[in-house]
């Protein structure tokens, strides 16, 4: 099943197999002023996603053949891909591990059924925020064989590619413009991800970031992020 509406400012792309969940939230972000592309189907979303553009991928998690932590998976290794924000929904998933899952694949953010729509919107809002243009650093960042290109979101280490999502390469950005500064854990949520530390301060998204950030950079230059247990984490040139 596909659903369009006419282009508007921002395009989000809904993927649920509940049709009336479809037609419930696609009304919705309709009348919030957004363009809603609609799919009951996870392969078809993967394909919706290079025809159409979207700002932003809306996912179930729980859906029959490709689930929404697969499409996330999928849309975050690819490099054509990787910058379109993606957010999970769930009603069966919501377990501590699941959502920790989610984020670990690339998920910008993770809500539970039954949300308020008013709520939804303006978590959607709040991650296209932070896809706007964080770091307005228009300089190369060069630290301990690690090149960081801010403009078009590229990394080497060690003269070789380094493929990062965008929660990642924004976390690194983070740390090595900040070389040599401990950043706490609240301070790198609110930064990074842009979380309300009244309704979200789990230090899992961070660790579980940093962790495959290391992996991603080999372990002699893994050994530059360290973490002060307690404090926080720093680059250390």
């Amino acid at each position: 099943m596909l659903q369009s509406t006419a282009a508007m400012s921002r395009k989000v792309l809904v993927v649920d197999d509940d049709k009336s969940v479809l037609s419930l939230v696609g009304r919705y972000l309709t009348g919030a002023g957004f363009s809603v592309v609609s799919t009951d189907n996870g392969s078809e979303g993967l394909m919706l996603v290079r025809e159409s553009r979207p700002d932003l991928v809306l996912v179930d998690s729980d859906m029959p053949g490709l689930d929404g932590h697969a499409v996330c998976r999928v849309l975050k290794k690819d490099a054509e891909t990787r910058s379109i924000p993606v957010v999970i929904m769930s009603g069966a998933h919501t377990a501590d591990a699941d959502v920790v899952s989610g984020f670990s694949g690339g998920a910008d953010d993770y809500v539970t059924k039954p949300f308020s729509l008013p709520v939804l919107t303006a978590r959607l809002e709040a991650v296209l925020r932070r896809y706007q243009p964080t770091a307005q650093m228009g300089k190369m960042l060069r630290k301990s064989g690690i090149e960081l290109d801010p403009a078009g979101r590229t990394v080497k280490a060690a003269g070789k590619n380094v493929s990062l999502t965008r929660k990642e390469f924004d976390l690194l950005a983070l740390l090595i413009e900040k070389a040599g500064r401990v950043l706490s854990v609240p301070f790198l949520l609110e930064t990074v991800w842009g979380y309300d530390l009244s309704t979200y301060n789990d230090p899992g998204t961070v660790e579980v970031h940093i962790s495959h950030l290391r992996k991603k950079l080999g372990p002699k230059l893994a050994k530059s992020i360290t973490n002060l247990t307690g404090h926080g984490y720093k680059f250390e040139a």
